[in-house]
């Protein structure tokens, strides 16, 4: 395999310093701190990071995320997306959480009971459903079960709608395609903080904590997380704690131990519960929707469980969480112990009946993951079967402006879902999609996952009327808004980025979405998935539930060439006459930072023309010696120093706005008032309220690639310090390089670990359900 090419790094020898020597040998990695996961959230006095960005497979036995931050390992820090470090106060007592998580709490006991009673009763359900054939939507459970029920019965004609309800009403007619609904003006509005406990339960979980010696920064996020009862079912059950987002089983346990004392024990039920519950959620801040038993039961057992179990018998019982044996759901039964066993045949027992047949993967899910997944599924398989064929697109498809253009249009002609694969330079033909359909009179819109991507596809199609976020189109703010029934008014929704799309908001997507809309999932399957669980688009594909069109055009140029290499696992030498690549062996972090600061600064505004502003640095983790933390800091006090008089932060800051998980916003800081900091995010204005500052800003001249992805700007600079090689795959290697438009430096440290990383197949780094749901028939 041949290594990166060394070009000369841009500007003249005699100019710069950073000019690649005349070397054969890169310098061998530098030691220290391993970098920190990417996507770790920071701990105490440090800004809260953006998103799940875990290195992907680095997983240990118990099925969580490794910690590649040696500082975090022996204390078993979680440093995946979305979940922040123990507060300061948190450290000092042995228990910590996140003071801005927002969960949607409970408000009453009464309430609670009524969820678990309601819990127990879709569980009794599902196996139920399991002794005959399962429809389509059949997988639904509880009231979405019921409402699927309900609308079948009135379009088929069954039943009346005022059967269902208690106030008669005529039956709604079937949607007819509306006009175009009116413009709303766009008013922009300040980022919401999460809703805060009543302060009267905040008090009382205070002094329950208090007299489990935990800090009192926790009853805030306890009371959010555990709703206005939070002091009863803490006193109640102390393991409770472990919802709160960045408290660990170790901190949890020591306060259990001090309200119960002797009571207190590792198999004390409440504690394998909340235990098998808290591996849940861990995973699914990895990405995983399900995990499978064996690995939660080895899970506990390293977590002082005697009988994992029974521990998981117990946690599926009382509905912590739900059991599933996909692909052989009708065929098998769970023992009960977490074990695999099969039917009984009515024909009697047969001893060989299962020979030769591969042992049933059982799996556990929260269940508002496996809710998803089946709405999901359902959903694609309406939209499949739902397809009208109203339009002659063979015009269109005749005019396309390349062949996988064409054999794009002829595909969604005919059908109501189809997946598109491709690069960057790909993009241009569902951009032709768009403007064939709506040559035909079509409401077509396409759907990226940032506003750089909404710009470059508006760039495409010529029309800005015909690109929106997904966050803008769901919540409203773009697009051509609903019709009378709910649903979005278009005809045809394309979608870009849809490696990017997390199960549960493909799920709301899909259920916006009418009968007889055409989707079209489109993007490229060599970067990074999305931030939160679910590897939606991975498993329509390997599912082959609808027509895969996989696009013919290459991207060019230089780094086009590197890039298609590296997607197909090789590190090839391209050949740059014009410096479009170029590689910076260095021999340490701090090197990496020396080297990447005079780039960004000088190098290549000078030699490429690409200013500062338009050139983006990404690197593996947002902690260690040359962590997004680390670079930061060099590139503000270089480009743009100043005392932070607003928070950390000065007017003219680069920084990333993270409104929601799963969301980074590139943004400029304009000024602060009492309303908080006013950003101009892509010329749109977002003001963060002072509370939220410290969670959801911080600055931006270096992201991790999971934070890039989706974006991309005329130049970017990958760091790759020594401490970095665990972090790396060929995803996150292809996603980083692939963010240059114009140019691509590599500041190189980790030797051979790169082509090592490049070579490496991608595996399986997600356990989800959606594939097998797609590849079951209905009926």
């Amino acid at each position: 395999m041949t290594a990166l090419p060394r070009g000369e790094t841009p500007g003249s020898p005699a100019a710069d310093d950073d000019v690649a020597p005349p070397s054969s040998a890169v310098p061998a990695p530098s030691t220290g701190d391993g970098p920190e996961t990417d996507g770790g959230a920071p701990g105490a006095g440090e800004r809260a990071e953006a998103t799940d960005d875990t290195a992907d497979g680095e997983t240990d036995s118990a099925g969580e995320a490794t910690d590649g931050d040696t500082g975090d390992a022996a204390g078993g820090a979680d440093d995946t997306g979305g979940a922040d470090d123990t507060a300061d106060a948190a450290k000092g007592s042995g228990t910590g959480a996140d003071a801005d998580a927002a969960p949607a709490p409970l408000s009453e006991a009464e309430a609670e009971l009524a969820a678990q009673r309601e819990l127990r009763e879709r569980i009794e359900r599902r196996k139920a459903e399991k002794e005959g054939p399962i429809a389509a939507g059949g997988k639904l459970s509880g009231k979405a079960a019921d409402l699927l029920a309900a609308v079948r019965a009135v379009e088929s004609g069954e039943q009346p709608a005022t059967s269902f309800f208690d106030s008669p009403a005529p039956a709604a007619p079937r949607r007819t395609a509306p006009g175009p609904a009116p413009a709303r003006p766009r008013v922009p509005e300040p980022a919401r903080a999460p809703r805060s406990a009543p302060p009267e339960a905040v008090a009382a979980a205070a002094a329950v904590l208090a007299e489990g010696g935990a800090p009192a920064a926790l009853a805030g996020p306890a009371a959010e997380t555990l709703g206005a009862q939070a002091a009863d079912a803490l006193r109640t059950d102390p393991w409770q704690l472990l919802g709160v987002p960045g408290v660990k089983p170790e901190q949890a346990d020591g306060f259990a131990r001090a309200l119960l004392g002797a009571e207190c024990g590792p198999d004390d039920e409440r504690r394998t519960a909340a235990l098998v519950g808290w591996l849940l959620e861990r995973a699914a801040l990895r990405g995983h929707t399900a995990l499978d038993a064996s690995e939660v039961r080895a899970a506990l057992t390293e977590r002082s469980v005697a009988d994992p179990e029974a521990a998981v018998q117990h946690a599926v019982a009382e509905g912590v969480v739900l059991v599933f044996q996909d692909g052989q759901e009708d065929e098998q039964v769970h023992d009960g112990q977490g074990s695999e066993a099969p039917a009984e045949s009515d024909e009697g027992g047969d001893e060989d009946a299962g020979a030769g047949q591969e042992p049933v993967q059982v799996l556990l899910g929260l269940d508002r993951y496996a809710l998803a997944e089946e709405s999901l599924a359902d959903g694609l398989a309406r939209l499949v079967n739902a397809c009208e064929k109203d339009a002659d697109w063979e015009q269109a498809a005749s005019a396309a402006g390349s062949p996988s253009a064409a054999e794009l249009i002829r595909a969604v002609a005919a059908h109501g879902l189809v997946a598109h694969t491709g690069g960057e330079a790909a993009r241009a033909e569902p951009a032709a999609l768009i403007t064939a359909a709506r040559t035909l009179g079509l409401r077509a819109l396409g759907v990226t996952h940032s506003a750089d991507g909404r710009r470059r596809l508006a760039g495409a199609t010529g029309d800005p009327e015909t690109a929106v976020t997904l966050a803008g189109l769901l919540s409203g703010e773009q697009g051509p808004g609903r019709d009378g029934e709910g649903a979005i008014a278009v005809d045809l929704l394309v979608v870009l980025d849809a490696p990017q799309l997390d199960v549960e908001t493909a799920a709301i997507l899909v259920e916006s979405l009418a009968d007889g809309t055409r989707l079209v999932l489109s993007g490229d399957p060599g970067v990074l998935g999305s931030a939160g669980a679910g590897r939606v688009f991975a498993d329509v594909l390997a599912a082959r539930a609808c027509p895969q069109i996989v696009s013919r055009t290459p991207d060019p140029g230089p780094i086009g060439e590197l890039v298609s290499g590296i997607g197909v696992g090789e590190l090839n030498q391209v050949e740059a006459p014009g410096k479009e690549v170029v590689i910076i062996p260095v021999r340490d972090a701090g090197e990496a930072v020396h080297r990447t600061v005079q780039l960004v600064a000088d190098s290549v505004p000078r030699a490429i023309g690409v200013p500062s502003s338009d050139t983006q640095v990404i690197t593996v983790g947002h902690g260690g010696s040359a962590g997004t933390r680390a670079l930061n800091a060099a590139l503000k006090q270089r480009l743009n120093p100043g005392p932070g008089r607003f928070g950390g932060f000065d007017p003219g800051d680069r920084v990333v706005h993270v409104p929601a998980p799963g969301r980074a916003e590139p943004a400029v800081v304009v000024s602060a008032d009492a309303e908080g900091l006013h950003l101009d995010c892509a010329g749109t204005e977002v003001v963060v309220a002072q509370e939220r500052v410290e969670s959801s800003v911080r600055h931006g001249w270096a992201l991790s690639a999971h934070q890039a992805a989706g974006m991309r700007w005329p130049a970017v600079v990958v760091v790759l310090p020594g401490d970095a090689a665990q972090g790396l795959s060929r995803s996150w290697v292809y996603t980083a390089f692939s963010r240059g438009e114009r140019h691509l430096s590599v500041v190189h440290g980790v030797d051979q670990a790169l082509p090592r990383a490049v070579a490496q197949p991608p595996a399986q780094d997600r356990t989800t359900r959606l594939r097998t749901l797609l590849e079951t028939p209905a009926g």
